[in-house]
């Protein structure tokens, strides 16, 4: 049996090796690592490219990686969730899907994933939005209301928001929710502690070239920026027409038109995210919707199941996982693109996602990784 765990890794520390060895230490199984590839769900290149992290996922504790494809990688929390799950799923071995969050409370996690179902929550919430509110403070000020403030403080972080998107996304499958408390610091924290600190500080730390060693238990050696995307993304968006852009996820309201006015006065995505921003479009919400449009991810891609398992790495304890699997296994791209034509968009999109992200790094590295870059052994 095995244990699944949906992660980023961008890049891999010791936060996320602490979650691997304490779920096969709780549960006594491999560990089965659903990992985003190219892009990540803040919608930003990942620090460093999928095989890179998938050898540092083998090396910190998981016995078998396989990608989220982009699609999903860059969705909204329920998106990304349910992308992760369908293939957690898929394999018929495993039992128990293992989170970080800020609670270990599996019921209060389990009561916040209730109150995201509630007609009067979501009505709440609603009202709220219409009076010019944000999300994530109607949602909170909604469960809260409902559910009170335990349920509340569940969905008042990312991760805890993941976390009762996972409990949705298992019902009815058998698989097992395991909360693990995150260690050291919170989400985005700038602060360390100890020999913890967050994806986001190390990132930049990374970028800025200062040390990182004691917050990670190898450090990429190249690494991307994401201003460096800039031109290619905005070149995108000038391109684009209206029409165009209202089919990216999340896109309404004539958000397009002032995603394309913005666009054409920006030099920056920054800027273009100021541009834009409001307090009903979070700055999260706007640079995945600016990221989807840039990769060309539709509405409806994002609605279409992805029944495959992209290899990147295993042991060979996880190599024997795979004849678990209940869908079709991708260990050469080339080969699944000339033979499935069902999942091939969904391919096109993964190998053009770390086409793009070659583009990020100093000097430019080259495309097509996708087709000359190994399985991680």
């Amino acid at each position: 049996m095995a244990t699944a765990i949906i992660c980023e890794c961008s890049p891999f520390h010791n936060g996320h090796q602490y979650l691997f060895r304490t779920a096969r230490l709780l549960t006594g199984e491999e560990n089965i690592a659903v990992m985003s590839g190219s892009f990540t769900q803040r919608g930003e290149v990942a620090i460093t490219d999928k095989f890179t992290r998938a050898g540092a996922l083998i090396r910190g504790g998981a016995d078998l990686v396989i990608e989220l494809p982009t699609a999903f990688a860059v969705a909204n929390a329920q998106r990304f969730a349910e992308g992760g799950v369908r293939i957690a799923k898929s394999f018929a071995c495993v039992n128990t899907l293992a989170f970080g969050c800020e609670t270990e409370d599996i019921g209060v996690l389990r009561t916040a994933a209730n109150a995201l179902r509630s007609e009067r929550v979501n009505s709440l919430i609603a009202e709220e939005m219409q009076a010019g509110g944000c999300y994530p403070r109607a949602l909170q000020s909604a469960v809260e209301k409902v559910y009170g403030a335990d349920a509340a403080a569940a969905v008042s972080s990312p991760n805890n928001i993941l976390a009762v998107e996972y409990i949705r996304a298992l019902e009815g499958s058998g698989i097992a929710p395991l909360p693990i408390k995150r260690k050291g610091v919170s989400h985005d924290s700038g602060t360390p502690s100890g020999n913890y600190a967050s994806a986001s500080q190390i990132r930049a730390m990374l970028r800025k070239g200062e040390d990182v060693s004691m917050f990670v238990p190898e450090a990429p050696q190249k690494i991307t920026c994401p201003e460096r995307l800039d031109a290619a993304v905005l070149y995108r968006l000038r391109t684009m027409t209206a029409g165009e852009l209202r089919l990216v996820p999340d896109v309404g309201e004539g958000l397009e038109n002032r995603i394309l006015e913005a666009a054409g006065h920006s030099g920056s995505v920054e800027e273009l995210l100021q541009r834009v921003k409001t307090k009903r479009y979070t700055h999260a919400r706007l640079r995945r919707i600016i990221t989807c449009a840039f990769l060309g991810i539709t509405e409806e891609l994002q609605n279409t199941p992805a029944d495959y398992a992209r290899v990147l790495g295993m042991t060979d304890w996880g190599a024997g996982l795979l004849c678990s699997c209940r869908c079709e296994i991708v260990t050469s791209a080339a080969k699944s693109l000339r033979e499935n034509g069902k999942i091939a968009p969904f391919l096109r999109l993964d190998i053009r996602a770390g086409d793009v992200a070659a583009l990020a790094y100093d000097p430019v590295q080259p495309s097509g990784s996708d087709y000359c870059t190994r399985i991680v052994k």
